[in-house]
């Protein structure tokens, strides 16, 4: 078995220290915000001053805005430091400085005891947070993608997403727990630093790990061939445009899929529908235990078939399906929510088994983990943070209650167009042209297509 390179031979010890490197940052992360979002209630009356309690809540909301909008930032440092040192260095860096910044969150005063330093320092450690953020999905992508055999590239990929959700379902539990356990004054008197505290020591086992793994052939390659890219962003945006805006078209499908179906359904089935939150909850985990199932079963299922044929028919079900699930979902049948809520998170975990593998082998390896780390961002910052907000507008606009379904049909006309302008990529090698030949790599880089044409 080879991976990717002939001649490298493949260990299952490391292909499983690999795959659990790459997907322990996304769990961590995931883990930490939605943490964050489940206390905000909590976390806006210790950190806020509680003249307003309104005000308050917005001021924590307003802080979680700032960790999305600083990302891209983080993909420019993150995926440039990728590209030049390597995967292995900066899966290192973002781990450590995302474990560091929950750490302080856990141990802040609180506005109690500091004052106004209180929410200082809270906007601070989220920033640092936003900024690993930036760097997490790329780097891990990256890492993946070439650390995965060819023929099981999707399958090794499919893992990242794995983390995402399992950090999400995690969180819940233990937020589930904490509120079973202790009452509200509990909490708000230090309860709540515990789910914040739990996710440092899975941050240093994290990087414990990724101190421990080599760096992906490919990178080695490059850094053999003498092949490092000095501006990589530059060459992002001078050779690979084309590349950039198909993979921001899968994302946004990805970002907007994914926060209708476990963020903001919660909302909408509890405000708009009438479900009580117990039942809303309990929909959103069934959703991310499906999920956790499924995606790794879309990963290999991609590698047989391919990306494209996946990607196409989730695209094509949320254009043809949306309004049909939250139809149902709103009839007021007592198994009309299970199946509207399952429906979608079946279609986003056909998304999420698939969207990161495809988008990885869009881009050269000189540049393979800033292309991913800027698209990714962008639209993150852009789609992902303002889809409870955009939806709520939009029902108080228009009186509207299938307003999520329609925002699902545009981004998933969005995620179409995108992927019908990829070729197949399934199999492909890695290392392109511009990769291996060194004296070439500026020139060459715009007479001929990235590694998603080598195949």
């Amino acid at each position: 078995m080879t991976i990717n390179q002939p001649g490298l031979p493949v260990n299952q010890k490391g292909l499983r220290k690999s795959v659990m490197a790459g997907s322990i940052g996304v769990f961590v992360h995931w883990f930490e915000w939605a943490i964050y979002a489940y206390l905000a209630s909590t976390i806006a009356t210790i950190f806020f001053p509680q003249q307003d309690a309104t005000a308050a809540l917005l001021s924590v909301f307003a802080v979680f805005a700032i960790s999305f909008g600083v990302r891209p930032l983080g993909a420019l440092i993150f995926g440039t430091l990728g590209d030049r040192i390597g995967r292995k260095k900066t899966l290192s860096i973002v781990i450590l400085s995302m474990s560091g910044a929950t750490l302080v969150v856990g141990l802040l005063p609180t506005y109690d005891a500091i004052g106004l330093w209180a929410p200082v320092l809270l906007v601070a450690a989220r920033v640092v947070q936003g900024l690993a953020a930036g760097g997490e999905f790329g780097s891990a992508a990256a890492f993946l993608a070439e650390y995965s055999p060819r023929k099981n590239r999707g399958f090794g990929v499919s893992w990242l997403e794995f983390g995402s959700l399992l950090g999400f379902l995690a969180a819940s539990l233990v937020v589930f727990v904490l509120t079973s356990l202790a009452d509200a004054q509990a909490i708000e008197n230090g309860a709540w630093r515990i789910p914040f505290l739990i996710a440092v020591p899975l941050g240093i086992v994290g990087f414990y790990i990724r101190t421990k793994i080599e760096d992906t052939p490919e990178f080695l390659s490059l850094e053999k061939l003498e092949n490092v890219p000095q501006s990589p962003v530059k060459e992002v945006f001078r050779l690979h445009w084309k590349q950039l805006l198909q993979m921001s078209g899968l994302e946004i499908m990805m970002h907007v899929t994914f926060y209708v179906v476990l963020v903001y359904l919660l909302t909408y089935q509890e405000k708009v529908l009438g479900f009580d939150a117990g039942t809303a909850a309990l929909l959103s985990t069934v959703a991310s235990i499906a999920g956790l199932v499924l995606v790794p079963v879309c990963g290999a299922l991609s590698d047989r078939i391919g990306r494209r044929p996946l990607l196409i028919i989730a695209a094509v079900a949320l254009i043809v399906l949306s309004v049909p699930l939250f139809l149902v979902m709103g009839s007021g049948v007592s198994w009309a929510g299970t199946v509207g809520t399952l429906g979608l998170g079946i279609i986003l975990a056909l998304i999420l088994g698939v969207h990161a593998v495809a988008a990885a082998e869009l881009f050269p390896t000189r540049t393979r983990q800033t292309g991913l780390s800027l698209a990714y961002s962008i639209t993150a910052a852009i789609f992902a943070g303002t889809v409870p907000y955009v939806l709520t507008w939009l029902i108080a606009q228009t009186g509207n209650d299938m307003m999520p379904a329609f925002y699902l049909i545009l981004v998933g006309i969005i995620g179409l167009v995108a992927v019908l302008s990829m070729k197949e990529t399934k199999g492909i090698d890695l290392l392109s042209g511009a990769d291996v030949i060194p004296t070439a790599a500026p020139g060459i880089g715009s007479e001929q297509q990235p590694a998603s044409s080598q195949s």
